[in-house]
């Protein structure tokens, strides 16, 4: 057997379950799996213990913002905080960079600007729809994108305006004919005139009034008729309110191409603890009530929702309004990309058995990006991306760990459990307890050639 490394653990994720096992590396791929443990003494052997050894997780919902917004953050900072996290692939939405990436030329300045010495973990991309780019949608699919991802309200940037019913109904069916998924933020306001009123901008519970639960579950329920009409997959970005999980789980029945995230911030804080003036919590759409959010976590036992994902979106002090507490006037974004994995286990750990929760992050983003093929589990000829975590350890969210461009988080104090020890991008450690100066990240661009 041919192999430059091999890691061992009583506790690997292989084919479906924790069991002691080897995984041998040569170069950039996985060369063998091995149940057990090698008799012989191999220098080229890390003894992981009892420490779980699974497929580097992939978050799908991330906003990086380079180009043109790098000061809310980067390649370089949002791809180390990601190796912190035991996240070896992101894929990267089509805003909040400038441009934003609606066409092909976007998608070729986002790239130019991710170079490889930036490039912690892999990278896939997104590109967007917006009212007036139909006629270069095809040619931005062909660049490689992963999916394609609108905004049925306004975003929160003007360059990446919204769009409706009739903008999808022309774009779903070129969507459909290359089988990437239609991923929508859902939630459609009322008129102005219907909007609830808020007297106080710093008060949470008069923010969350404002983005009522029928504005997203109307949004689901047309994303899941639009998916039934025109056969195209379709994709609910972070799932907020319990009540639209009844048209997700309508479509499912049905046999549709219909999937669903939410995100750790939805399952593990709560409106009821989350004190006024303080910014940092402020997402749309919102964080809702311990009982609503307890439902998303029992979605995860009916398989209506199918992963996790972070949404991570960072921005600046003085765009998340931290100063005044204005909840209406800040920047709609929970900065979190470092702890998707802990904060998620630490949210379902009571839910779920470890064997349920490993594939939330690994095999099944994988199969909604249709990478299962080269990422998502512990086989050979996969790339060797690998995550080496604690689940029973618990650790503190300090500022002088956080590795974003920022260090502000809703989860700075937090107590989180499931610490990472390593992790490893195309067969480099580029994380052991501390970032490594060995950028192993590579572009994940989607051939639509076949």
């Amino acid at each position: 057997m041919s192999y430059t490394k091999a890691l061992y653990s009583s506790r690997c994720w292989v084919d479906g379950k924790l069991q002691a096992a080897t995984i041998f590396i040569e170069n950039d791929k996985i060369s063998d799996v091995v149940l057990g443990k090698p008799n012989q003494t191999d220098k080229n052997l890390l003894d992981y213990g009892q420490l779980v050894i699974m497929p580097g997780a992939i978050d799908a919902h991330v906003h990086i913002n380079e180009p043109g917004r790098t000061e809310w953050e980067g390649f370089e900072t949002a791809t180390k905080a990601a190796a912190a996290g035991g996240i070896t692939t992101l894929i990267d939405m089509p805003l909040n960079s400038s441009p934003v990436t609606v066409n092909a030329s976007a998608f070729k300045q986002k790239i130019e600007s991710g170079t490889a010495s930036k490039l912690y973990v892999n990278i896939g991309l997104y590109g967007g729809l917006v009212p007036d780019n139909f006629n270069e949608l095809e040619d931005l699919i062909n660049c490689g994108v992963m999916g394609i991802k609108c905004f049925l309200t306004h975003s929160g940037i003007d360059d990446f305006p919204n769009i409706g019913k009739k903008e999808l109904e022309v774009a779903m069916p070129l969507i459909a004919k290359y089988r990437i998924p239609m991923l929508a933020h859902c939630e459609i306001t009322d008129s102005p005139a219907d909007t609830p009123e808020h007297s106080d901008p710093r008060s949470y519970q008069q923010y969350l009034a404002s983005r009522p639960k029928r504005w997203e579950n109307e949004a689901v329920k047309l994303m899941v008729d639009l998916c039934e009409k025109h056969n195209c997959p379709t994709h609910i970005v972070h799932v907020a309110s319990a009540e639209a999980l009844k048209y997700i789980a309508d479509g499912k029945e049905k046999g549709l191409s219909l999937t669903a995230e939410t995100c750790p911030h939805y399952i593990y804080f709560h409106a009821e603890a989350i004190p006024d003036s303080n910014t940092l919590y402020k997402c749309a759409p919102p964080i809702r009530e311990k009982a609503n959010n307890q439902q998303l976590k029992a979605a995860f036992t009916t398989g209506v929702l199918d992963f996790l994902a972070s949404d991570h979106s960072p921005a600046p002090p003085d765009l998340k309004e931290l100063d005044s507490g204005n909840l209406m006037k800040a920047w709609g974004g929970i900065s979190s990309l470092q702890y998707l994995l802990s904060a998620s286990w630490t949210s379902l750990k009571d839910e779920l058995t470890l064997e349920a929760f490993i594939p939330l992050l690994t095999e099944k983003p994988a199969h909604y990006l249709s990478i299962q093929n080269q990422k998502g589990f512990l086989k050979k000829g996969m790339d060797a991306d690998l995550t080496i975590w604690s689940p029973e350890e618990s650790f503190v969210i300090s500022k002088a760990l956080n590795l974003h461009k920022h260090k502000i988080s809703p989860y700075t104090g937090e107590n989180l459990s499931g610490r990472v020890l390593a992790t490893y991008v195309n067969g480099t450690e580029v994380f052991n307890e501390k970032i490594l100066d060995q950028p192993a990240g590579k572009w994940l661009l989607k051939d639509h050639s076949n």
